[in-house]
């Protein structure tokens, strides 16, 4: 008769996210460290999609950086004490890698690359999933599907629009000019159109430039983010 004997010692559970957890904590570690906190009330916003996780923080890039710079490891640090910080947490390796190891990251898992950009005065960066998430939304209410498809708790009221911004909004579902949008909102003042509808569209993720590093340009066009077409959906 013979024994078997098993050693189980060296068996150990490992989980398997869905969700890219490195990744994930290089971006917002990047939000952070990177926020323009003298924007007074504005939040940094991470918000899960069906295909992707978007974190954005308040605050352009440094004058003179460009999304190039970014993905090739320059780097200009906003808040230096809390980089510091991180360091000292061995949560940070050396300055302007963090973005570098996010798109390692990516290729090593086979995700598509992330999206770095400018929208308004905000920088969003976009992780992409391997596969999309299953959201059920069937018997929640409208503000529940809201954080559902990336809108924050109670959603509707913290980017409530006013009339004029919703009409926007929708236009904006196609490209469209300025002279376009205050048409269709009866505005002829731009200064004042800009400062009252475009500018909190484009600060609360709603919209986005189609020339991002060229604000004034001639040719520029506004479009609808994903994350307005969500909010459009439930209002």
């Amino acid at each position: 008769m013979h024994e078997a004997i098993f050693n189980f010692s060296e068996i150990k559970r490992k989980d398997v996210w869905s969700i890219p957890l490195t990744m994930l904590r290089e971006v917002i570690i990047n939000a952070l460290v990177h926020a323009d906190y003298s924007q007074i009330g504005a939040p940094i916003r991470l918000s899960f999609f069906d295909d992707r996780i978007e974190v954005e923080n308040p605050g352009i890039l440094l004058p003179g950086m460009t999304i190039e710079d970014v993905k090739s490891g320059v780097s200009k640090i906003r808040n230096r004490v809390i980089a510091r910080v991180f360091r000292e947490l061995d949560l940070i390796e050396q300055w302007g890698s963090g973005f570098r190891r996010i798109l390692q990251e990516a290729t090593d898992l086979g995700l598509s690359e992330p999206v770095i950009e400018e929208i308004g005065m905000r920088v969003r960066v976009t992780v992409f999933l391997s596969e999309e998430l299953v959201i059920h939304t069937e018997g929640l209410s409208r503000d529940q599907v809201g954080t559902k498809s990336g809108l924050s708790p109670s959603g509707r009221n913290q980017v409530d629009l006013n009339d004029e911004q919703r009409m926007v909004l929708q236009k904006c579902i196609q490209e469209s000019g300025i002279t376009d949008l205050m048409a269709v909102v009866q505005r002829t003042n731009r200064s004042t159109f800009r400062e009252a509808v475009i500018n909190p569209l484009l600060d609360k993720g709603l919209l986005e430039m189609t020339i991002p590093d060229k604000p004034n340009s001639s040719k520029q066009k506004y479009r609808i983010t994903p994350k307005g077409k969500d909010l459009l959906a439930i209002m």
